[in-house]
């Protein structure tokens, strides 16, 4: 007599939405910046300081707009005080949300000290520039260097906290074997690199600032970047053919079949050569061609930008339709509501909301060096008085207020 069991595999909704991609995308592009800027901001390396400017701007702006994408993603967001009136130390979730308002805390206070100076040589402005200056320079006092460099230490600690949670929190989870590897939290930092290299691309070209130094810096920190991933991903993909088991192996057996994640890692690779190929080619060129150049190094900005979003996307949303409890993968759709599509675009919308408030209220072309009131208003009528000269092109967008 012949026997048949049959076996019934539920299948369970997505448990991270695109909103959990703007987060590590957001707070990869946060701490990224951090350290762009940290040259210039904290050790005083005057090469820097255009691209700290730039850099700051980009880390504040990213790290106001990456707890929203956070809470969104609680799926109840109003219930996120459980993480601290039940706190678990051994969660990398309760970990970080005990480090992430640390670091929040930590860039706006880094960005005011560093932008100080320069609201204190506004504050006789006119208009809002000059309402805002008055009341966010808390007074005439000079800022010491020292605190700079003390806020600018500690808040660095505090992202290295924020690189390890992020990236620990979504390794430790054993039930995918995708995610269960060492290599994904280096590769997280690498792509995050590429990342905030190219927002600062298009953020020297939107801003009308178009310093070359700042392209030059940012190209060969992308290249580094792209070369780091490169090795990563080399060794994950071996890593996985070479063993029989162990999670990446497992990891590559459960998308063997699937000629869909065979087109996504022929897109990334074929991308990340691209990418990595034009920069390489942008600063070999030579000197005199460079600047025609580097004056599209903005659209390798945007190619970066993709590469950053893109890998995050595969591996917190492509990585959920694998099927766990049986064979095969289930289909993702966006959803056109909060939760997809509508949740992207408002996301990038509220950043870029965040970015021209900044711009309007505070006058962070001028703020080049953590220090006093008195280098603050020496560099504002230099710049004044270069403004005013018909042989010198003015530098920058023209100012608010």
């Amino acid at each position: 007599m012949n026997s048949a069991i049959e076996l019934l595999a539920p299948r369970y909704d997505i448990a991270w939405y695109p909103w959990a991609v703007q987060y590590f995308f957001m707070i990869a592009l946060s701490y990224a910046s951090l350290w762009l800027a940290a040259p210039a901001l904290v050790f005083g390396k005057s090469r820097w300081q255009p691209t700290a400017r730039l850099a700051l701007l980009a880390c504040l702006t990213t790290t106001l707009v990456a707890p929203v994408a956070l809470l969104a993603d609680l799926h109840q967001p109003l219930r996120f005080w459980h993480f601290y009136a039940y706190a678990n130390g051994h969660s990398w979730m309760s970990v970080g949300s005990l480090i992430l308002p640390l670091y929040v805390v930590g860039v706006i206070v880094l960005a005011w000290l560093a932008w100080r100076p320069a609201l204190q040589a506004n504050r006789q402005a006119p208009g809002l520039k000059g309402f805002v200056a008055r009341w966010a320079s808390l007074g005439e006092a000079p800022t010491p260097r020292a605190l700079v460099v003390l806020v600018g230490l500690a808040t660095l600690a505090l992202s290295t906290g924020i690189m390890l949670y992020t990236g620990a929190e979504v390794a430790i989870v054993k039930a995918r074997p995708l995610w269960h590897t060492v290599w994904l939290p280096p590769m997280f930092v690498a792509t995050g690199v590429i990342g905030a290299a190219g927002l600062i691309l298009v953020l020297n070209r939107a801003s009308g600032l178009r310093d070359a130094s700042v392209v030059g810096q940012m190209l060969r920190v992308m290249l580094g970047a792209c070369l780091a991933a490169g090795l990563i991903a080399g060794s994950w993909f071996l890593d996985g053919i070479n063993a029989h088991v162990g999670s990446v192996a497992a990891a590559l057996e459960s998308v063997r079949g699937s000629a869909e994640w065979r087109s996504t890692a022929l897109w990334g690779g074929l991308t990340g050569v691209a990418l990595f190929g034009a920069v390489l080619f942008l600063l070999s060129r030579p000197a005199a061609r460079r600047p025609a150049l580097f004056a599209w190094a903005w659209l390798l900005g945007l190619v970066a930008l993709h590469v950053g979003w893109m890998f995050r996307w595969v591996v917190l949303m492509d990585v959920q339709t694998v099927a766990r409890h049986s064979a095969g993968f289930h289909h993702y759709g966006i959803p056109a509501g909060s939760s997809g599509v509508l949740g992207i675009v408002g996301t990038f919308g509220l950043w870029l909301a965040a970015l021209l408030v900044i711009d309007l209220c505070v006058p962070w072309r001028q703020a080049r060096r953590g220090g006093s009131a008195a280098d603050a208003s020496r560099e504002h009528d230099r710049d004044s008085s270069l403004d005013s000269s018909p042989d010198h092109a003015p530098e920058g967008a023209p100012h608010h207020g």
